[in-house]
């Protein structure tokens, strides 16, 4: 059998750790899954996601020097299809609302798109440096003279 990375094998979970699980896989081999590849979300208890004697898909991520495999439940489960454009999925508002620029069309050159972007990006600065000046304690132009 192929035990190389990259392949996608069956096998039985036989121990449970803080750390991880044992995987039992054919052929004698066994290898681990760490914590932190059993499950696409946060895994705060092993035994909330396996149980000894399940048995489960795992792909080989790894073999350390030792011969050792490292295991991955979740790099072995079916990637997710990614989100068609125009789907129905919310908009992420940016963080920073500076100054409201003119939107920037494809039939803008490039010199108005540079000047677009400087622009702006001089106004995301400026509103860093405020805001830092904002939070009292030693001015900043004072910590570089007195060594703060």
């Amino acid at each position: 059998m192929d035990f190389t990375p990259g392949t996608i094998l069956e096998g039985k979970v036989t121990g449970i750790m803080k750390f991880g699980a044992f995987v039992a896989l054919p052929e004698g081999k066994s290898g681990l899954v760490h914590i932190s590849e059993i499950a696409n979300t946060y895994v705060n208890d092993v035994k909330d996601h396996l149980t000894e004697g399940q048995v489960v898909k795992v792909k080989i991520i790894g073999i350390d020097d030792a011969g050792r495999l490292n295991l991955s439940i979740k790099k072995a489960l079916p990637q997710e299809a990614p989100v068609a454009a125009g789907s129905a999925q919310p908009r992420r508002e940016p963080v920073f609302t500076g100054v409201k620029k003119k939107p920037v069309s494809a039939s803008d050159s490039f010199e108005e798109k540079l000047k677009a972007f400087m622009q702006d990006s001089e106004s995301r600065i400026s509103g860093l440096k405020n805001a830092g000046d904002k939070k009292g304690g030693v001015p900043r132009r004072m910590r570089t003279k007195q060594g703060y």
